[in-house]
């Protein structure tokens, strides 16, 4: 027998037994709720059983490495590895709440081909990682992946055309078994047993390695595909780099490593989904050293209201004058930052600054008055000057980076995102990736990688009628579980679903104003931006009393009520204050809030909710203000397409 020493925290069990080559192992959540059972033998499965009921069935899994070594299959057992963690997670950059408890059994399989299994189960759902120690250079052929589920169960599908994607998908509701071989979704996913349970499917620690993409089999199963390694690409533009000829293998890395983790989230409510941590807790821990200087906050955004600013004294456009305008307005609210997005350079060359635009002047007048500069670029030119541009950047004393258009996951374009998000952490830029794919831990690792898009978000509405209240009130469940979700919420004009259309200059969004106010406490993004105009926010003071006090981090997060697909009731804390945010589908209903989550004391409540009207105008809204305590219950009124928005603070 083999002995391997791991350094552990003094309440961690630790033990080693040897097994035999055709076996099952067993391993429990620390509430006893969560089973896992491995066989191994011929093959290697696991099965998955909550409440004593299977909702993963045997599931083949294996790994194919250079040139044909399938571990997995025939494959003997030196020996197994077993603790148990229950401690608490200090988080660098709060979202769902300042602290995570991590608590988990695990187990590690050893095996005599060098490579091992490493099973956790949480109370909230279930995790395994391959590892391997072959040493020098491999090729990852493939990795068999195969979910098996032992019913008719159905699944939210962000259906794929292509592994060429920004991941910003609707989430259509199929049976499984409807869904052929030959369509493929991008992750997260979230599978319905339809007796009450969510499994929520994603990676965390993507690292050196593609994406996981999820295909159908015509029947209860779903099949994982991945991305090849990348061999030729053809530029097209100054942002789309097309795969012009790919390897027959996946990755090519080292032989001595782990791989990504393969998350189930498993639910006893629909709202777990919302406050799970599994992606946040499998990540490898935060790689900055002092992390002091990365502060989360609002963004005042230009490109999607098209610069529409108005009853100014100069041309609104890409100019130093307008700039200055967006810092003035984000000063006046507290708001941290603002963003030059796209023509701030001449594409294809960050160094050449475009007519009209002084950006160091545009810094130092942020300085001056408290609000950071965060600059767009193009991921492929930001690729081509990395370390000049960067070291720009912050000679010009810049707040961060929005990079754009990766629109790949493939294993080259994962380390382009580690190794944009390390450099600009040198020089202590916060990192926005757009045009990407989901958060996949990466933001625990380097917390200056703050936000991140891979969600079909407000800039649609520009082009598009399918950012609907039902889109609105699913991907709280399923992308947001994977991770931060620059949705870019705050659009002011609101414009029911029957009247909607898309406009390009003049963007609107569907649903009622409460529903864009309520974005700012449902949605999680430590970088959240303001979509419209400084003017039309002017023209909105009541609105921009919410809108410049809630915050876009937090301590606690508690859900309320909530139904995938229907609606969204929650309450989450920052500091003293507490905030509630509801949203709804295209059906109106009525909900209470309880606010037992209380501390004792008198409280008041401030509350903007939807205006008697707002079926017919999605702008019609109301502010009241009440006085309440932890015994308290609000009545929340939605209309269709509706919202609602609190913030509770101790009465002096």
């Amino acid at each position: 027998m083999k002995y391997f020493q791991i350094s552990i925290l003094p309440f961690i069990l630790f033990f080693l037994t040897t097994i035999s080559a055709q076996t099952q192992l067993y391993l429990l959540s620390p509430d006893k709720k969560t089973e896992v059972i491995i066989s191994v033998g011929e093959n290697i499965s696991f099965s998955i059983l909550k409440n004593n009921k299977t909702i993963i069935s045997p599931s083949t899994i294996s790994m194919n490495v250079n040139n044909g070594i399938v571990l997995g299959e025939n494959s003997k057992i030196d020996e197994t590895m077993t603790n148990s963690v229950d401690h608490i997670v200090n988080r660098i950059v709060k979202q769902k709440s300042k602290d995570v408890r991590e608590n988990y059994k695990e187990l590690k399989i050893l095996f005599k081909e060098d490579f091992a299994l490493t099973f956790r189960a949480y109370n909230e759902g279930v995790a395994y990682r391959f590892e391997i120690s072959l040493g020098g250079e491999q090729k990852v052929n493939s990795e068999n992946y195969s979910i098996n589920f032992p019913g008719d169960y159905s699944i939210y599908f962000p259906e794929e055309e292509s592994f060429q994607s920004h991941n910003e998908r609707s989430y259509i509701y199929l049976p499984l078994k409807d869904i052929s071989e030959k369509r493929f979704a991008s992750l997260p996913v979230a599978v319905d047993t339809k007796e009450g349970t969510l499994i929520g499917i994603t990676e965390s620690d993507l690292e050196d390695y593609p994406g996981l993409w999820l295909k159908g089999t015509s029947d209860n199963s779903l099949t994982g595909i991945f991305p090849n390694y990348v061999l030729e690409e053809k530029q097209l533009n100054d942002r789309d780099i097309e795969p012009t000829k790919r390897a027959d293998f996946i990755a090519k890395t080292k032989g001595n490593r782990t791989f990504p983790w393969r998350i189930f989230a498993i639910t006893n409510k629909d709202g777990d989904l919302i406050t799970n941590e599994l992606v946040y807790l499998l990540a490898k821990p935060n790689q900055i050293q002092d992390p002091s200087w990365i502060k989360p906050g609002k963004v005042a955004w230009d490109w999607w209201n098209y610069n529409n600013i108005y009853n100014v004294d100069f041309r609104a456009g890409v100019n130093t004058e307008t700039y200055k305008y967006y810092i003035d307005f984000a000063s006046k609210y507290g708001i941290e930052y603002i963003v030059l997005d796209e023509g701030w350079y001449k594409l294809g060359d960050l160094l050449s600054i475009t007519p009209g635009m002084n950006v160091q002047e545009i810094i130092n007048y942020g300085k001056q008055k408290n609000v950071g500069v965060i600059l767009w670029v193009v991921w492929k030119t930001l690729d081509n000057q990395l370390e000049v541009a960067l070291d720009q950047f912050a000679k010009w004393g810049a707040a961060g980076i929005k990079v754009d258009f990766m629109q790949r996951d493939d294993q080259a374009i994962v380390n382009y995102y580690w190794k944009v998000t390390r450099e600009a952490a040198k020089r202590k830029l916060l990192v926005d990736f757009h045009g990407a794919y989901k958060p996949s831990g990466l933001q625990r690792t380097y917390p200056n990688f703050i936000s991140n898009e891979g969600v079909k978000g407000l800039e649609n509405n520009k082009w598009s009628s399918n950012i609907t209240p039902e889109h609105c009130v699913t991907i709280p469940f399923i992308r947001m579980f994977a991770g931060p979700m620059d949705f870019t919420p705050g659009a002011m004009n609101n414009i029911t679903k029957e009247s909607f259309k898309p406009m390009f200059t003049q963007p609107a969004s569907m649903g009622t104003r409460c529903q864009q106010i309520a974005m700012y406490v449902v949605y999680e993004s430590p970088l959240q931006m303001l979509a419209d105009s400084p003017t039309n926010y002017y023209r909105e003071p009541v609105c921009m009393e919410f809108l410049a006090k809630v915050p876009s981090v937090w301590d606690k997060t508690i859900v309320l009520d909530a139904k995938i697909a229907d609606y969204v009731l929650l309450a989450r804390q920052n500091g003293n204050d507490w905030f509630v945010g509801a949203m709804t589908d295209d059906s109106p209903r009525e909900m209470v809030a309880n606010l037992s989550f209380l501390d004792d004391g008198n409280y008041v409540a401030e509350i903007w909710q939807d205006g008697i009207n707002a079926d017919r105008n999605g702008n019609d809204f109301k502010k009241v203000t009440l006085d309440v305590t932890k015994d308290s219950k609000l009545k929340v009124v939605l209309a269709s397409g509706g919202g609602y928005a609190a913030r509770i603070f101790k009465k002096n």
